[in-house]
Order: C-alpha cells, then sequence, then structure tokens
C-alpha cells in the first residue's frame, strides 16, 4: 500500500540519505533483525568518512533541517554526524518505520542473496517468501511516516536516513509505482543524498 496516492501536493521537502558503508556491508553479510543491526554492524572508516563527503557536497540541508532516521546503528550513526555537521536546532528523531527491511532466513547470510529478493519481488511484491518482509509492506510502513510527517510539519526540509531497500521502496512511493517496479529505479549508493519528488 502507498499512502501517498492520498496527496497530490508535499507540504516539507524530503531527502532521503542511505546511511554510509557499515560493517556489515565490508562484511558482505545481510543483517536486518533488530536484535543484530540496531547493537552491531555500525559504519566502517570508509562509511564515516563518506557521510562527511555527502554533507560537504549537499547545498540543500542546514540547520533548520529535520533528520528522521532508522535506530539500526548504522543508520544513527550516519543521522548523528549529519546532525552534527549541520548543527541542528532539531532533535535527532528516531522511527522504527525506517528500518532496515527484514529479511528472514537470509539474516547474517551473504548479501548476494539480495538478488534472489528483488527477483521475487518483481513477480509478487506481497511475497513473503523464507520470511522476507514483502515489499508491499515496506512500502506501507515508509510511506505511512511521510503521511504523519505532513501532518505534523510544513515548509520543513527533512532528512530521511535509512536503507537500501526501505529508500527504495519509498522512492518507488514517490514516483506512484508499484512495489514490484522498484528496483526498475536507480538505487541510492552508500551515503549518498537525494531529493524525493513526486514524478
Amino acid at each position: 500500500m502507498n499512502y501517498l496516492l492520498e496527496l497530490d501536493r508535499l507540504q516539507n521537502r524530503y531527502f532521503a540519505m542511505r546511511h554510509g558503508h557499515s560493517m556489515a556491508n565490508q562484511a558482505g553479510l545481510i543483517v536486518s533483525h533488530p536484535q543484530n543491526g540496531c547493537a552491531k554492524y555500525g559504519l566502517s572508516e570508509l562509511g564515516r568518512a563518506q557521510v562527511i563527503q555527502a554533507l560537504q557536497q549537499d547545498v540543500h540541508l542546514d540547520h533548520e533541517t529535520l533528520i528522521v532516521s532508522s535506530d539500526f546503528k548504522r543508520a544513527a550513526e550516519s543521522a548523528r554526524i549529519a546532525s552534527e555537521h549541520l548543527a541542528c536546532k532539531i532533535p535527532l528523531r528516531f522511527e522504527e518505520r525506517l528500518r532496515e527491511r527484514y529479511f528472514g532466513r537470509l539474516e547474517l547470510k551473504a548479501d548476494r542473496d539480495y538478488q534472489v529478493v528483488w527477483r521475487e519481488d518483481a513477480v509478487n511484491p506481497d511475497s513473503e517468501f523464507d520470511g522476507v518482509e514483502s515489499a508491499n509492506r515496506v512500502m506501507k510502513r515508509v510511506t505511512s511516516l511521510i503521511l504523519d510527517l505532513e501532518t505534523m510539519h510544513s515548509d520543513q526540509n527533512i532528512l530521511l536516513v535509512s536503507h537500501g531497500d526501505a529508500l527504495q521502496l519509498l522512492q518507488t512511493a514517490f514516483h506512484k509505482l508499484d512495489a514490484s517496479r522498484h528496483r526498475s529505479l536507480v538505487h541510492l549508493e552508500t551515503a549518498e543524498i537525494r531529493l524525493l519528488q513526486f514524478a
């Protein structure tokens, strides 16, 4: 379900930031369960440098930015760096709806298995094979957050710090495309900041 289909225009400006390169990326592992992702697998040194570089190159975000982040360690560390770099006046907010997509029995397996999930998504975005959180379920939770932010804020720059699939599906929702097509859009690189707009 895409809650953004209910909206004709946005009251705020939304920016997606994928967390920087993490220890999970470095190990080539899928880390999607909160028990693993919230306490461990934070940013690598490369990831910290990527986040700082992305913020230095950005021209839209400033101290008035509201940062909303996944509470997984790799995202939370990226968000804290962003908050400090921008000298944000608004306290950093953590939001479970921005957590990594849950990959079920693929947890702590090789990250090449993402490809298997994405192929299944293209056929059936409601699929939960191997206990994987469906693409539609991810889209529902991330777009419900946008709907809530639209009711709480106006004329605000909002930076959403999250994970590859969660942001890929959020981007797909902004384009008002079916969740099955999320891999047809250009994916975010680690630490990349991208403006999200209605297509």
